[in-house]
């Protein structure tokens, strides 16, 4: 059988260099570089829709992923490729996602303009800003304090007011926020954390990857009204391992 093609995000430049295809935003035009990236995007989408369940953007991620500047959200020596569908480096070992990888996530979790969301790694800020451009609050936790605080800087700089951040251990949640309509993890950790599970609100969503880092698969969780959890498996990514204070 054939390799399972794998997504990226939180990985190495170096990595994603091997593994994905060199598409440069060259200059600074970036109107046609988000319209290009956007319909890479729905190509993406509908390529994996038989294992995600998502064939296209909805009009809302649409709207977020026009509107929300990726370019504010890296370092200004990679602004020229913003708009590449691949990760970038942010700083402290870390990436900014792949934009397929942030519009997927964003996707399965249904967005509703009332929901609460908790988001667990705020890295560079920019998914927690395309996600508030869709639902009423977001709760991003960092255990990286100083990308925490570039993520709260990029943020305000950007206008975004509706995403609430903290520096801590995003296994253990947000207790005095929940419970969350939906919740998002941008790191994987080798098992569902059970504190998010019971900070998830009945009916709502969590999407999560887990697995060792050559191994793993992302999530689509469901919390049923009596607190089971129904998960789904969609496709195979990348993801950095889930850091844990110690």
């Amino acid at each position: 059988m054939p390799e399972r093609r794998r997504f990226f995000s939180g990985l190495g430049t170096a990595l994603a260099a091997l593994t994905l295809p060199h598409r440069s935003a060259l200059g600074a035009d970036f109107d046609e570089a988000r319209k290009r990236l956007l319909a890479e995007i729905e190509r993406d989408l509908h390529d994996t829709a038989a294992s995600t369940g998502i064939g296209s953007l909805s009009p809302a991620v649409r709207h977020a992923l026009e509107t929300v500047p990726r370019e504010r959200f890296i370092p200004p020596t990679f602004a020229a490729r913003a708009y590449e569908n691949r990760p970038l480096p942010i700083g402290h070992g870390q990436t900014i996602s792949q934009p397929f990888i942030v519009a997927l996530m964003t996707e399965l979790l249904d967005p509703k303009p009332t929901d609460l969301v908790l988001e667990i790694g705020t890295g560079s800020g920019y998914q927690a800003a395309v996600l508030a451009a869709c639902v009423r609050k977001v709760f991003s936790i960092e255990i990286v304090a100083p990308l925490a605080q570039q993520a709260r800087a990029a943020l305000d700089a950007a206008g975004v007011r509706n995403v609430e951040t903290r520096v801590g251990d995003g296994y253990l949640g947000w207790p005095d926020a929940a419970p969350f309509n939906s919740i998002i993890v941008t790191a994987a950790p080798d098992h569902m954390p059970p504190a998010l599970l019971a900070q998830l609100a009945a009916g709502g969503r969590m999407v999560l990857p887990v697995g060792a880092l050559f191994d793993q698969e992302l999530l689509l969780v469901r919390k049923e009204a009596d607190g089971r959890a129904v998960t789904r498996r969609t496709i195979g990514v990348r993801f950095v391992p889930l850091t844990r204070e110690r």
